[in-house]
């Protein structure tokens, strides 16, 4: 999968049948860990990449959906600890938050899409390390 230069990306990465994500404090709200692909990647490098600087969190891709307006990556989330490096406050949520950067309505597809690309390749309850 070759994207556009200037494609964005966001990974929907599980621990268990709880998901990553993010507070981006300029945006006010919580979002997937994601961000541009950079010339040469792939959407799941760029993905792994973004995951790794936002969260501190490894994750192992799955699946890759092209929504028209970005890529959105089904990943399995480290169960080891974040790093300490990392640019953003991460928390893993069983259900979405209120406070959110980009439209519920998004999310209410995508999540359960991940979900169901985990459970298809028996990733969604166990931790990335075990795949």
């Amino acid at each position: 999968m070759t994207p556009d230069t200037g494609s964005t990306v966001y990974a929907v990465a599980f621990r268990g049948r709880r998901f990553l994500m993010v507070f981006n404090a300029r945006r006010g709200g919580w979002e997937m860990p994601g961000g541009h692909i950079k010339e040469g990647e792939t959407p799941e490098q760029a993905a792994v990449r973004e995951t790794r600087e936002e969260s501190g969190f490894a994750i192992k891709v799955v699946a890759t959906r092209d929504l028209g307006h970005c890529y959105v990556c089904a990943a399995v989330a480290d169960a080891g600890a974040a790093d300490g490096d990392c640019e953003m406050e991460s928390s893993f949520f069983g259900s979405l938050p209120e406070k959110l950067s980009f439209p519920r309505e998004e999310y209410l597809d995508t999540v359960p899409w991940a979900e169901r690309e985990l459970d298809s390749c028996g990733a969604s309850d166990r931790p990335y390390n075990t795949l």
